[in-house]
């Protein structure tokens, strides 16, 4: 029998596990004739079934309240000390040191 799809292609016959299934080796394209589908359905449903009887199921846990945080403290104009505003009120500005500095400092 020639491939539908590539039509030049002759299909190669296999059985698996007593299904007769037809393949093109080019376009790699698989074929069952009538009822083999079926027997494939009926087996994969016969190993699916459950062999113990099903256990009850757990009760779902509750999940845990989320925890709430503390407020944050507030200052007296909204800041924190240095921070908040970008204004240096006369300090010197942040120099960062270098690798040198750092090491002899």
């Amino acid at each position: 029998m020639k491939c539908p799809v590539c039509t030049t292609v002759n299909l190669v016959m296999s059985e698996r596990q007593g299904v007769e299934i037809d393949y093109c080796p080019d376009c790699r394209g698989v074929w069952l004739d009538r009822g083999e589908l079926d027997k494939i359905i009926q087996r994969a449903a016969q190993q699916e079934a459950p062999t113990a009887p099903p256990q009850q199921a757990a009760q779902p846990q509750q999940a845990p309240q989320p925890q709430q945080y503390a407020p944050q403290p507030t200052y007296g104009n909204g800041h924190a000390p240095g921070y908040g505003h970008g204004q240096n009120h006369g300090q010197k500005p942040y120099r960062k040191k270098s690798f040198l500095e750092e090491l002899f400092d």
